[in-house]
């Protein structure tokens, strides 16, 4: 049994002799794999190949191209950042979250300045959609059994600024009294 502390190091160990070295053909074939599993971006993808490559080592003389593989992938269309970014802008605003959060959560997933722009479009446009939907699943606002007090309500409107909504379309849900018809301002 692993002592405190030394459970880092066998994990760490067992990675490193998770399989044989990689080469140009395996590393290629991981890649594959990955992109043909997940949706992914240029970033998620070179994150994965060079985690791949500290886990098992690389065995050509010469050094891996992760790069050029990954630019191989993008011009086959197996990786295409813009698409990536659109679908996870509609996912978001469809969970009711706000602009600033999928902003956010693109520049995570390691989307450019360039491709963001109809991931952001689209946010935009479903911005009231969303406040809607996130009040509706929060039971804020017009969707509360009851009128919130002054804690609560101060409560409610933070949560909807931490899931990326404008102070303007948050504080309208959260101070609306329950049942309430909500406007979109035009």
């Amino acid at each position: 049994m692993a002592q405190k502390g030394q459970w880092f190091c066998i994990r760490d160990e067992a990675l490193k002799n998770s399989g044989k070295a990689l080469n140009e053909n395996s590393l290629q074939e991981l890649a594959l794999r990955y992109v043909t599993r997940y949706a992914t971006t240029r970033h998620k993808l070179k994150s994965y190949l060079f985690r791949k490559l500290r886990e098992r080592d690389w065995a050509d003389d010469r050094p891996a191209e992760v790069d050029a593989m990954v630019e191989r992938f993008v011009e086959l269309g197996y990786v295409d950042d813009a698409l990536f970014a659109k679908n996870k802008a509609a996912s978001l605003a469809n969970r009711g979250y706000g602009k600033r959060r999928v902003t956010q959560a693109l520049y995570q997933a390691g989307i450019s300045e360039g491709d963001d722009q109809q991931a952001l479009a689209l946010s935009d446009a479903k911005k009231w959609d969303a406040a809607q939907t996130y009040a509706r699943k929060k039971s804020i606002g017009p969707y509360a059994d009851q009128l919130a007090d002054q804690d609560k309500s101060r409560k409610q409107l933070q949560a909807f600024l931490r899931a990326g909504h404008d102070f303007d379309i948050a504080s309208r849900f959260v101070f609306a009294r329950p049942g309430e018809e909500i406007e979109p301002e035009q």
